[in-house]
């Protein structure tokens, strides 16, 4: 008769457990609002966990939301930044950029290898982004995006405009390099959100401060770059209609009472001197300032 095998007690016991009820159950998802908390792993390093209806997401801090670091970089960004600025720097165009020594890994069904030389005409960039690169780069891009969403929820505004700053970097990329059109619209809708946010992490981390001057200044410096924006993709009408656009007008707003009373004259001073220069976009947002301080 064979013997009955044994329980191997001690190694499962010693097994993670899978199972997330008890977690779930100790942190209730609150519908409405985003549900974020920063915790602490067992050798210190910070995670942000986010609440959601059918689970917990946890994201690193710093670096890469996922913790990966592809090729020993800190993004995806960051490696193709550094082989485009190679190419640019060193081969003008002129030839294929080499692959470098360390074995690609796979980023999905892209392979994180160098773009394409494009050397098929002198003022062409030097490099292309394939269609394959282009997806990594945009999902990589949502990471940093519901990041940087859960970290203006904690009022963590320094790394909410790392981040920000960030995805511009991915939408200039994809608009400088990409190799079809396609791939060069595809998130270039997301411009004014991402605008939007940074400009209001830069206006909170200024009143954070006590320097309602400077916050107003972030909050029209975002709104030039929203009208650029509009302007270069050829609806200058939307500027207005934007929601983008709403909410830091509605943080200007708030933000008026509270300057001190010299700042109308120096807000005089730049009016003046922007007429002079004829730039009359900007003298119109100075003369709206203006028009919204009270006597």
């Amino acid at each position: 008769m064979s013997e009955k095998p044994q329980a191997d007690g001690p190694k499962r016991a010693s097994r993670m457990n899978p199972d997330l009820t008890e977690l779930l159950q100790g942190w209730h998802y609150e519908p409405g609002k985003i549900n974020v908390r920063l915790i602490e792993s067992p050798d210190g390093t910070q995670f942000i966990q986010v609440r959601l209806d059918l689970g917990i997401l946890q994201m690193a801090l710093d670096g890469r939301p996922d913790g990966q670091r592809p090729e020993g970089y800190e993004s995806i960004l960051d490696l193709y930044e550094s082989w485009i600025e190679e190419a640019e720097r060193e081969n003008h165009g002129a030839g294929p950029l080499e692959t470098p020594d360390a074995e690609p890994i796979e980023q999905g069904d892209a392979p994180l290898e160098p773009p394409r030389s494009n050397s098929g005409s002198p003022s062409d960039s030097p490099l292309r982004l394939t269609h394959e690169q282009c997806v990594a780069l945009r999902d990589e891009a949502i990471q940093y995006y519901h990041r940087y969403l859960a970290l203006l929820t904690l009022e963590d505004y320094e790394r909410v405009i790392r981040d920000t700053t960030r995805n511009l970097r991915v939408l200039d990329m994809l608009e400088n390099y990409a190799e079809h059109d396609e791939d060069k619209q595809s998130v270039a809708h997301t411009r004014a959100h991402v605008t939007m946010m940074r400009a209001r992490a830069l206006a909170s981390l200024a009143m954070r401060d006590n320097e309602p001057k400077a916050a107003i200044h972030a909050i029209d410096e975002g709104m030039e770059a929203l009208r650029r924006h509009f302007e270069s993709i050829g609806h200058e009408e939307l500027f207005e209609q934007s929601s983008e656009v709403q909410v830091l007008q509605g943080m200007k707003q708030a933000l008026m009472p509270k300057l001190p009373v010299s700042q109308k004259a120096e807000l005089r001073k730049r009016l003046d001197e922007a007429v002079v220069q004829e730039n009359y976009r900007l003298a119109a947002i100075l003369r709206d300032e203006l028009n919204s301080i009270p006597d």
